[in-house]
């Protein structure tokens, strides 16, 4: 500490990412990360935005990312002033908790969820209050019904990997008409339906997606929001008050290439589908509880063995999953979908700590 920290920084409690392992050949399967490559097209888009000389990069990039905004509307049947791209889905998080969610009432949000929530509301002082989970860690849209400043959830959830059905969400937006309602939508091309279909019908709806998973370019630093053309002005307004260059050129370019080769995202997000339902069986047929998931992770406990353990027996074998010590689910692990290979290596690993635990 020190006595030249604010006061808000005395209260924080930063959000811990996942553990980037510095081994040479990890069996990574603890941030979710895409285990395939993005479409060959971005890095040829990459390659001729560079040029022979890197010419372009001493200008700076379009504000607006103009083309990027069209073509991610157009893949999506929608206006570009119903999209804001921004520097990945947490930036664009951090910027909605400004524009949208700080009021005088509290933002509500699952007790489970991604972990970012509760940070981002401390850092920008908003006032919030948790809705637990039900039994099952399914949301409950008819447990959102107190006077709020906005709601918030993703879809899937995570770390849970659990989806809402649309009509439940649009039954939510329907009866919660003061405040904005924000759905995060990073996980939803594994399996989940996309609110992007109601943004027309209600203004107080804002979708957030990422390129970083389903699209293979964590990498790149790119997110957006999808809703009416009101709420994006408003995050234009906090966006260009801090950082008014958020995508750099490169990420700008990766991710149109990554839109308009529909084929490999497809094809991607069907092979992690294929192998999440393979993992899934291999982790029930070893005794372990799994939560049906639409994202590309699963959310498993096993009632026989300690889940800190069982990472730490796992790290030895420089496999990496994420285990959080929060309350009711400090015996889940969080384990990202990998290659079939990964999976087999992880499933193997586990049946070796089983043969041989002590616990």
């Amino acid at each position: 500490m020190s006595r030249y920290w604010s006061d808000i920084v005395h209260r924080l409690t930063p959000y811990v990412p996942g553990e980037q392992p510095v081994v040479a050949h990890p069996v990574k399967l603890n941030t979710n990360e895409n285990p395939y490559p993005p479409s060959p097209r971005v890095l040829d888009a990459i390659r001729q935005e560079l040029g022979d000389m890197g010419e372009s990069l001493r200008r700076y990039p379009d504000p607006t990312a103009r083309k990027l905004r069209e073509t991610v509307a157009a893949y999506h049947g929608i206006r570009p002033e119903q999209v804001f791209a921004g520097n990945g889905s947490d930036e664009v998080l951090a910027l909605t908790f400004q524009a949208l969610l700080k009021h005088d009432k509290p933002l509500l949000f699952p007790d489970i969820t991604y972990s970012f929530y509760p940070t981002y509301a401390r850092l920008f002082e908003v006032d919030y209050r948790t809705i637990a989970l039900d039994d099952s860690f399914a949301i409950n849209v008819d447990d959102y019904t107190a006077p709020n400043g906005g709601i918030l959830f993703p879809n899937p959830n995570a770390p849970t990997g659990r989806p809402l059905p649309l009509a439940d969400i649009e039954r939510l937006v329907t009866r919660n008409t003061e405040s904005a309602v924000v759905i995060d939508e990073a996980y939803v091309d594994f399996g989940a339906e996309s609110a992007i279909a109601l943004i027309d019908r209600y203004p107080n709806l804002l979708v957030i997606q990422t390129v970083s998973k389903s699209r293979s370019l964590a990498g790149m630093r790119v997110g957006f929001a999808f809703g009416n053309p009101e709420l994006i002005d408003a995050l234009n307004r906090v966006k260009d008050s801090f950082n008014s260059y958020p995508l750099d050129r490169l990420a700008q370019v990766a991710a149109v290439a990554a839109y308009e080769d529909d084929a490999w995202f497809r094809n991607n997000c069907a092979k992690v589908i294929a192998s999440r339902e393979r993992l899934a069986a291999g982790l029930t047929a070893l005794g372990f509880e799994v939560v049906p998931s639409a994202a590309n992770l699963l959310f498993a406990r096993h009632e026989g063995y300690d889940a800190a353990t069982l990472v730490a027996r796992l790290r030895e074998k420089e496999i990496f999953v994420r285990h959080f010590k929060a309350a009711r689910i400090d015996q889940h692990l969080r384990i990202s979908v990998g290659t079939d290979a990964e999976c087999d290596i992880l499933l193997n690993a586990l049946r070796d700590i089983f043969s041989a635990y002590v616990g």
